[in-house]
């Protein structure tokens, strides 16, 4: 039997399905999500507070379920609407801007958290919050790590909580790059419709140039 690699059982080295040139004009450049800066924050953001929850929030409590669904809605909605963009680049935009007011009701859950806790919500400028603010962790064990650091003031509770918030208002802030972007991109470059049209009577005038019409 044939050994072919990957998945795909594509044994060269461009494994991509839609390679042609006719696919590059119709569909342009999408998917490719998780190089996304607002994707791998967002995605830390839902593993993080997966965690977060399984250790700080009842399992019956209700804001369990609502936090973990807000961090999976920011960082899903970023790779379904890279994906889709395909075909659309309004679903594209609309599916990062849910994404957007996800991450920011996550935010302010965090917050919600330290007041039912009577714990404190750092400020802009404190030591503590610039320190978590330059943190940039890329794994929930760097985070983890980071929060549990011997000879700290604060509870484990109320750091990991301060974090998580502001690792949400980071994600939210690159995401709303993100939609900036895309809106950049829609004015220049306009859309899918755009691209059909232009593949079309591209196609057609070069088929008639090559069969010697239109002189």
């Amino acid at each position: 039997m044939k050994q072919t690699n990957g998945q795909n059982g594509s044994g060269g080295k461009d494994k991509r399905a839609l390679k042609s040139e006719a696919a590059g004009r119709i569909y342009g450049a999408h998917g490719g999500f998780r190089k996304l800066k607002a994707f791998q924050v967002a995605e830390l953001c839902y593993d993080y507070t997966c965690r977060f929850c399984e250790r700080y929030v009842p399992p019956k409590d209700r804001h369990f379920d609502q936090m973990v669904q807000a961090a999976r809605s920011g960082y899903q909605n970023i790779g379904e609407g890279s994906e889709d963009s395909a075909t659309s680049k309004k679903l594209e935009m609309n599916l990062t801007n849910v994404a957007k007011s996800s991450i920011g009701e996550l935010e302010r859950d965090y917050q919600k958290h330290l007041k039912r806790r009577n714990l404190r919500l750092w400020k802009m400028g404190e030591p503590a919050f610039e320190e978590a603010r330059a943190l940039r962790p890329e794994t929930v064990a760097e985070a983890a790590a980071w929060i549990n650091a011997p000879g700290k003031q604060q509870p484990a509770e109320e750091r990991a909580a301060n974090l998580g918030a502001i690792l949400a208002a980071q994600a939210h802030w690159l995401t709303e790059r993100l939609l900036d972007r895309q809106a950049q991109e829609f004015e220049t470059g306009g859309g899918f419709s755009e691209r059909l049209y232009n593949a079309r009577t591209g196609g057609t005038n070069g088929r008639n140039r090559r069969n010697g019409e239109g002189a």
